[in-house]
């Protein structure tokens, strides 16, 4: 998804969302809770920005929207929310720009958009960011669409409990709670009576999943509860996974399950040994390799993503090596890089730091081992028949999250289409269909 997008619901509100799924998911809650509160009936109309804080980069991003949003709607309430304003809030206090800071928890709630003086409540407190580790639970709130999505979001689960060296996150977000399984259910029953074929569960820890909840369910028993239950979702996908945490009941399904999605994103974050016990990651590098060839045993058309970090602190040439050489051993597909970036704050910060021009030349070499992989995964798909979701004229996804272009469909239809060759960025499509009179 973009890092950076926009999304409408009432004429005087815009939404802007950086970052993940659940970011995604959480937006479309916002916009219905600050136009339940008439923040669209305000004079200049209101820009809300859900940020991001898993790199430096991402925060700076922000910001900068924030400054071009307030030149080019000088009337505009500006209000900003999500991760980054739960880590740093008086960083964009300090902002001329903002007339209101909201936290992860006060963002989802309608009362707390009437804190703009226009409603003349809280002339003073230009911020309301609560402790977010006495949030205790994760409401189910419900939602009925995604606005201009073909596929659509459910959060199961916010928060972590692990403390990675180098993440700000559970700062942002507090400890680990879970969604109710009944409740994720009819929230995805809710959704594929609307019309979508394809619902996204998201997460921040989500193979994490139920340890707060009565008899402490699995991941796995919740996806098979809502496959079970739910016979109208057409397909159901996972957003980004932890191996370590998977379970046996996951394993399961993703063997046998054929509207289960066969495509993982996995944390792995590093190839190294070291690297990932100075990380404070669960696992070791065997894990991982282990994790992806039984996987694919079970389920031979799975395809996989990673997160890696290039440059983290003490990182050698050497120690780097062994991270671009777990893209070939695991079989990585869809690779996401990431330069490292100290956030203050946490123990990664504090290490000895990689040189900047290093860290972006490994970034730059791993981006490229990933290109590779994924041409090559392209030349695997010459020829086969595969099921294309549209996402927007002339552009859908496979079940293996594969972009492919195609001429047929509207957004949110699966169609079954034949894969004539690809770009060297996406699969070339054409209906079956068509092809067949």
């Amino acid at each position: 998804m973009s890092d950076n997008e926009p999304m409408r619901q009432d004429k005087g509100i815009e939404v802007v969302t950086f970052g993940c799924r659940l970011n995604t998911y959480e937006s479309e809650v916002m916009r219905r809770e600050a136009s339940a509160a008439g923040l669209g009936e305000l004079s200049g109309g209101a820009i809300i920005f859900n940020t991001c804080a898993v790199t430096a980069e991402a925060v700076r991003q922000a910001k900068q929207s924030i400054r071009k949003a307030r030149r080019e709607n000088p009337e505009a309430r500006i209000i900003v929310t999500g991760c980054a304003a739960q880590t740093g809030p008086q960083d964009f206090v300090a902002m001329d720009e903002v007339d209101l800071v909201l936290g992860n928890e006060e963002k989802l709630k309608s009362h707390s958009y009437r804190a703009l003086p226009d409603f003349g409540v809280n002339l003073f407190e230009k911020a309301r960011v609560n402790d977010i580790f006495s949030v205790r639970e994760t409401a189910s709130h419900m939602v009925d669409a995604i606005e201009g999505r073909a596929r659509a979001f459910v959060q199961v689960q916010n928060g972590c409990d692990h403390r990675c060296t180098f993440c700000i996150i559970p700062y942002g977000r507090g400890n680990s709670r879970s969604v109710p399984m009944g409740a994720v259910v009819e929230q995805v029953k809710r959704l594929a009576g609307n019309g979508y074929a394809e619902v996204v569960l998201s997460g921040v820890d989500m193979t994490s999943y139920g340890a707060d909840l009565p008899g402490a369910p699995r991941l796995g028993r919740l996806v098979k509860a809502i496959l079970r239950q739910v016979p109208d979702v057409k397909r159901l996908r996972l957003s980004s996974i932890d191996s370590i945490e998977a379970d046996d009941e996951l394993l399961e399904v993703v063997a046998s399950e054929k509207r289960l999605m066969p495509h993982l994103h996995l944390s792995l974050q590093a190839g190294d040994d070291l690297t990932l016990k100075r990380m404070k990651r669960r696992h070791l590098r065997d894990d991982s390799i282990r994790f992806c060839a039984e996987v694919r045993r079970l389920r031979p058309d799975i395809v996989f993503g990673a997160d890696i970090i290039a440059g983290f602190p003490t990182e050698t040439e050497e120690m780097f090596q062994r991270s671009l050489d777990i893209v070939e051993e695991c079989g990585l597909t869809h690779l996401h890089v990431f330069p490292f970036s100290p956030r203050e704050g946490t123990p990664a910060a504090r290490m000895p730091q990689v040189r900047r021009d290093v860290v972006k030349e490994r970034a730059a070499r791993l981006r490229a081992v990933g290109e590779a992989a994924y041409r090559r995964h392209l030349e695997t798909l010459a020829g086969t028949s595969q099921s294309i979701l549209i996402e927007r004229d002339g552009l859908g996804r496979t079940e293996g999250f594969t972009l492919a272009a195609i001429d047929a469909g509207q957004p949110g239809e699966i169609i079954e289409a034949l894969v004539t060759g690809h770009d060297g960025t996406q699969l070339q499509a054409v209906p079956l269909a068509a092809r067949a009179a």
